[in-house]
């Protein structure tokens, strides 16, 4: 059951369409995901989880997928409501976008994929070996959700507007 609602989200007055895919879909690939993470210990241990706070403005975050919940503070972002972390939520509770970072999700070929994100490069000492120096299990878990997520059209649209937005990063020269 899709629906389509008008949300004004308080810290910019934004006024923006959120798309709801089925939850259960969400569900299920978080449940692909699990506990798997990027190491097999705590990546945070390594940069103070550096992706699991906030930016210097206070800003930062992560892209909650369509119909997803977060109980913690949101901002208005150009195509979806961003999850602003201090930190403190429970890894169970994690926004679906936090648990398959430090990848991003890639069409390549009509095929989802990953790779490892552009904004990963600022914060993430995984960042320099690429996918590849990831654990295995995880990324291809992270591949089976992506894959899932863009079996919705309104997941797949998602995906394609988050692919777009990190090639702006990806891209990004000074």
């Amino acid at each position: 059951m899709q629906q389509t609602n008008l949300t004004a989200l308080p810290a910019h007055g934004t006024i923006f369409r959120v798309i709801e895919m089925d939850r259960q879909r969400i569900e299920a690939a978080r449940r692909m995901i699990g506990d798997l993470t990027p190491l097999p210990h705590d990546c945070g241990a390594l940069c103070g989880a550096a992706c699991c706070r906030p930016d210097e403005d206070g800003d930062g975050g992560m892209y909650l997928f369509p119909g997803e919940a977060w109980a913690g503070r949101t901002l208005g972002g150009e195509f979806a409501p961003i999850a602003v972390c201090d930190g403190r939520c429970e890894r169970k509770s994690r926004p679906l976008a936090c648990r398959i970072f430090p990848l991003t999700p890639v069409l390549t070929d009509g095929v989802w994929k990953v790779r490892m994100d552009a904004r990963a490069r600022a914060m993430c000492p995984l960042a320099p070996s690429g996918a590849k120096g990831l654990q295995k299990a995880f990324a291809r878990a992270v591949v089976k959700a992506i894959r899932l997520i863009a079996e919705d059209p309104e997941g797949d649209a998602f995906l394609r507007a988050w692919q777009a937005r990190e090639e702006e990063f990806r891209n990004f020269r000074l």
